[in-house]
């Protein structure tokens, strides 16, 4: 496989600034990086506002930026699904704040795609839906005003209820940043369906692996890329089907920074082998 388009997300690999980080996919023969914002609250660069101008002047191409919030707790399936996205009305308000933010930060990146975890969408019949959706409609004027395009990371909900949703809210610049490890994670579904049913909406892709939970309401078990139930050879090719021709982004969230670092250079090697 080329690996011309496969680049790593840097929040995977710990790093604090721009030259360590410079100095990581150096070292991975990378050239591409989906690169936290750096929301000074939440996980701020030693760089700080100076951090876009190092990253453009760095050797690596930024190919979008991945937006966190402060008080997402991913302890349990359950603990996320309260404070995940814009799920909670509550912390809406300052939630969308940040969201401002990093829109300018995108902009100071030179980049026009920023990827998020939305939250737990809401089903057809639930009250909570309206709102929800009502918020998403004002994420998506607020990109519209700086040419950004957002794309919501898979996961916490079925494709198919994604894919209906997308459709209701029919904004062109709201896309999908597909992660097939987190349909696993999340146990919901079959990750190879979903690139199918959700083709034209992805807009970026992780790479990452994983196996089920052996236990409902459990997490499942993020494993090395090549190593899970994802069946990466096919989720590739899917892609290809569906007519996906952009970036594809390492993710590795186990482990020391060491052992991320290997098991992130044992996926390159990996997928230079693969003949896809």
């Amino acid at each position: 496989m080329k690996l011309d388009k496969v680049g790593v997300c840097s929040w995977s690999l710990q790093v604090k600034s721009i030259i360590e980080l410079d100095g990581f996919t150096n070292k991975l023969g990378i050239q591409t990086v989906q690169l936290a914002c750096g929301d000074p609250h939440h996980a701020s660069w030693d760089e700080g506002d100076d951090m876009p101008i190092k990253a453009k002047n760095s050797s690596f191409k930024v190919t979008g930026a991945m937006l966190g919030f402060p008080g997402e707790d991913y302890t349990t399936p359950q603990t996320i699904e309260k404070t995940g996205g814009f799920g909670d009305p509550a912390t809406r308000p300052e939630r969308l704040e940040r969201f401002k933010w990093s829109l300018k930060r995108v902009q100071d990146l030179g980049v026009n795609d920023i990827m998020l975890h939305a939250g737990f969408i809401p089903s057809n019949n639930d009250s909570g839906r309206k709102s929800f959706l009502q918020t998403l409609e004002t994420v998506s004027q607020l990109a519209n005003n700086f040419g950004v395009n957002v794309a919501f990371e898979t996961g916490q909900e079925t494709s198919e209820l994604l894919f209906s949703t997308l459709k209701e809210l029919d904004c062109s610049n709201l896309f999908v940043n597909f992660d097939p490890a987190n349909m696993l994670l999340y146990d919901q579904g079959n990750p190879i369906e979903a690139v199918e049913l959700l083709g034209k909406y992805i807009r970026s892709v992780h790479l990452k692996d994983a196996n089920r939970p052996k236990n409902k309401g459990e997490w499942g078990e993020e494993v090395v890329l090549g190593k899970g139930q994802v069946d990466i050879p096919l989720f590739l090719k899917t892609l290809k089907k569906v007519g996906y021709t952009g970036s594809m982004s390492i993710e590795r969230e186990v482990g020391t920074q060491q052992d991320r670092f290997n098991d992130i250079l044992n996926a390159v090697e990996y997928l230079r082998g693969l003949d896809v």
